[in-house]
């Protein structure tokens, strides 16, 4: 009995040992009245990831590619989790370092969570893209050549980023929130929400794509059935506005694969969507 639940004991330790992730070369809080802590407040779950349960201080962590050239792209990342978790690690650091091996910075957003609370979460966001801009010059990246990559429910705020940028949705705090909250080029990944309830095949009423909308690279398998019409839907809107668009689409690979790798073709996306960074980029030049 004691070696049985000594062996229990070490499995559940196991289960929910802490998940090293790589050190940011910045953060910065997003709202200057939520400063960060020496050490994160955030609430954290472990199992194959990290789960973020609850966002005390938005912010953003800067991953400066190491090999980047000058005046680089950098591309802001919104980790899933259904508004009420962020998928951090899966959908946030590990997508970061991918973006750094080929030559991009990367930003990782944490926006509020939990309570499904996209309005705040919007908020962060445009916060967040004009406090990129404001580091541009510091961190060496291309203010004109700053884009999302969103999935899930991440997905759903880069393309209501990429559709909302006007106007911020707060009052103005300092000279960030005088920088363009538009990004350069947009990301969705298995995106979520981009829907009407009654019926899916009508794009969420939030979501109004212009010929304005920033061109868009988009991944969806058609066995996330629940979610699909949230693709369908960004493409078609795009398509209809004259906006530049890729969709693939792929039979099978379900949701919230990240890019960890899998026997499904779906997996070979960041191959393809880093060349399409690349492209769009350079059209930028």
């Amino acid at each position: 009995m004691k070696y049985f639940l000594l062996s229990t004991f070490l499995l559940c330790s196991l289960a929910v040992a802490p998940i090293e992730t790589p050190k940011p070369d910045a953060q910065v809080a997003v709202w200057p009245d939520r400063p960060l802590l020496d050490q994160s407040d955030d609430e954290v779950k472990y199992s194959n990831i990290i789960r973020i349960t609850k966002v005390n201080r938005p912010a953003i962590e800067f991953y400066k590619a190491k090999n980047a050239k000058p005046n680089a792209p950098a591309v802001v990342i919104f980790p899933g989790g259904g508004y009420n978790i962020l998928a951090y690690d899966l959908e946030g650091t590990e997508i970061a370092e991918w973006l750094n091996s080929i030559g991009i910075h990367a930003v990782v957003v944490k926006y509020t969570v939990p309570g499904n609370q996209r309005e705040q979460a919007l908020k962060d966001a445009q916060r967040a893209l004009g406090l990129v801009r404001s580091k541009a010059q510091e961190w060496g990246i291309n203010p004109q050549q700053i884009g999302v990559l969103g999935f899930s429910a991440g997905g759903h705020l880069a393309a209501n980023l990429s559709t909302n940028y006007e106007k911020r949705n707060y009052e103005p705090i300092d000279a960030a929130d005088k920088l363009s909250c538009r990004p350069d080029f947009t990301v969705l990944i298995y995106p979520a929400y981009i829907y009407q309830e009654d019926d899916k095949r009508k794009s969420a009423p939030e979501i109004k794509v212009t010929d304005q909308t920033p061109p868009a690279f988009i991944v969806q398998t058609l066995d996330d059935r629940r979610l699909v019409d949230s693709a369908f839907n960004y493409t078609r809107d795009l398509k209809d506005a004259k906006v530049d668009a890729e969709l693939h689409l792929y039979a099978k690979g379900g949701h919230g694969y990240g890019l960890r790798p899998s026997d499904n073709p779906v997996s070979n996306w960041p191959e393809l969507c880093g060349a399409w960074i690349k492209r769009t980029t350079a059209q930028q030049d």
